[in-house]
């Protein structure tokens, strides 16, 4: 037996709903602002602000999704790489990186700064 459309979309929130919030979670534990989070993926700092107060969703299949997808991804294979530890993840992101040239924080600011440190951790 299935469950009809309309059960199913009160059992499981919506693809927007649940990278917003993974967005939001791995920029708290990597202490990145609203400030630093805006850029990075696309939208203004007003918008991430509504983001975590009025619970505004990011629209599957835009460039903000996307880029969120992309940050979540590089937020779990850092927290893979430290160990769990955030004060490590932090360190690392807000530090020089050689492969990178430069600090991951400010890379990810573009999107092939971005993919690149995805790469670098994956």
């Amino acid at each position: 037996m299935t469950a009809s459309p309309l059960a199913s979309s009160l059992i499981a929130p919506d693809q927007g709903t649940v990278v917003t919030k993974a967005l939001l979670r791995a920029a708290e534990e990597l202490g990145v602002t609203a400030r630093a989070l805006a850029p990075v993926i696309g939208v203004s700092e007003a918008t991430v602000s509504r983001m975590k107060k009025d619970g505004f969703a990011l629209a599957p299949d835009t460039k903000p999704f996307e880029l969120a997808v992309l940050f979540v991804r590089l937020f779990r294979s850092l927290d893979a790489i430290v160990g769990g530890d955030p004060q490590v993840a932090r360190a690392w992101l807000s530090n020089a990186n050689q492969a990178l040239d430069g600090r991951p924080i400010d890379r990810i600011r573009t999107i092939t700064g971005l993919l690149d440190v995805v790469a670098y951790l994956d």
